[in-house]
């Protein structure tokens, strides 16, 4: 089934901000404006905050918190170094310093 723009039954209406008559691909309702093509643009919704697959942008868990993450103290497992990570280390896992953690990814 194709799709012509041609083909659409249009409708006469008049712009709710300009009072310009004006043609739409719908019936018009008496209790909604319709815009005209140039004042259309002043109505469009806002585009909704989603990535190209559905879910919302920001990360795969989606929007980060901009709240600063709680840093917890940790000695890498290869230079043994002393070192911040994000989450609470468990005795029997290695932690990596930023450097270190390169090679084991």
């Amino acid at each position: 089934m194709s799709y012509n723009r041609e083909d659409r039954e249009m409708h006469d209406a008049k712009c709710g901000d300009c009072g310009t008559d004006c043609q739409v691909p719908f019936q018009p309702k008496e209790d909604r404006p319709v815009y005209c093509r140039e004042c259309f643009q002043n109505h469009k919704p806002a585009p909704r905050n989603r990535d190209r697959f559905g879910g919302r942008q920001g990360g795969r868990f989606g929007r980060r918190d901009d709240r600063p993450r709680e840093m917890h103290d940790a000695k890498c497992g290869d230079c043994g170094n002393d070192c911040q990570v994000p989450f609470q280390p468990k005795e029997d896992r290695p932690v990596y310093c930023r450097d270190c953690f390169q090679n084991h990814r």
